[in-house]
Formats: C-alpha cells, sequence, structure tokens
C-alpha cells in the first residue's frame, strides 16, 4: 500500500508546485491584474493539498526506506527536510503575504520582493522534488537502472523509497 502511496503523493505535490509556478510566470507576464489578484488569492486554496501531499509523501518515504543505508536513499532522506523547510518556512508565508497584498491592490517592491522570493524557493523544490523522483524510478527499475548499478536496489529486498 505504502509503495503505491508514495509515488501518488509525491507526484501529486510535485504536480501542484508546478502548477502554482507556472501559472505565476505565465499570469505574471501574461495576465492582467485582475488576474493576478484571482491567483494569488486562489493558490492559497491549494496548500492543503500540497501539505497533505507532501506530508505523505515524507511519511511513506521514510516508512518505505526503513533503516537502509542505500546511498540514493540516504540522498533522498537528505533532501526532505530541506523540502519541508522550504516549503513551509518559505513558500507558504509568502503564498498568504501575496495574497493578502494582492488583495489590498498593493503590486508595489514588497509585493514583487516576495513574488521573486517565492518563484526561487519554488524552483528549488521543484528541483529536489524532481531529483527524488529519478532517484524513485531507479530505485524501481523504471528509470532504465540496471541491477549492477551499486546504488540501486533493485531486486535487492531492500525497502524502496
Amino acid at each position: 500500500m505504502l509503495s503505491r502511496i508514495h509515488p501518488i503523493a509525491g507526484a501529486v505535490g510535485l504536480t501542484t508546485i508546478l502548477t502554482f509556478w507556472i501559472s505565476t510566470v505565465v499570469t505574471e507576464i501574461f495576465g492582467s491584474k485582475h488576474a493576478i489578484i484571482t491567483l494569488k488569492q486562489t493558490i492559497p486554496w491549494g496548500l492543503p493539498i500540497l501539505v497533505l501531499a507532501l506530508a505523505l509523501t515524507g511519511a511513506s518515504g521514510f516508512r518505505l526506506a526503513g533503516g537502509s543505508t542505500l546511498p540514493v536513499i540516504l540522498v533522498k532522506k537528505r533532501r526532505m527536510p530541506f523540502i519541508a523547510a522550504n516549503g513551509l518556512l518559505v513558500l507558504i508565508p509568502c503564498a498568504i503575504t501575496l495574497d493578502v497584498l494582492a488583495g489590498h491592490d498593493h503590486f508595489g517592491v514588497a509585493f514583487y520582493c516576495v513574488q521573486a522570493v517565492e518563484l526561487v524557493a519554488g524552483a528549488i523544490n521543484i528541483a529536489l522534488m524532481s531529483l527524488n523522483v529519478r532517484d524513485g524510478l531507479r530505485l524501481t527499475g523504471r528509470f532504465g537502472m540496471t541491477t549492477s548499478d551499486p546504488t540501486v536496489a533493485v531486486g535487492s529486498g531492500e525497502s524502496q523509497g
């Protein structure tokens, strides 16, 4: 069951962040002021989905990995606290701040500074989560890796993350 929950939750989390990030960039470049306001006031409604997906991904990943000392699993484990901290301490506060600023029609320096921080932090999480997806695919043998790769647990009986 966990081996099914983990990739689904991870995909939902990554897709949610990608959707927020791409929507922000496209709306900032091509959208009207009204579109920006609407987007910034809509994103916080998606945060519970993101938080739940990331929590399920982290919890199921740690459970699946168990006490494994495989290098690829250890790398995934080291990335997760940074992904979570970046989300909780940077992305969520930025999303809420941008919602409030947009709702009050405050599109000055503060708005665009927070927007820049959010885009950079989002890009970092997208990159780190994508690396975790790649490593997860390697662990399950779906990334074209062979069982001769010493960093991969394909067919070894190790817990997969």
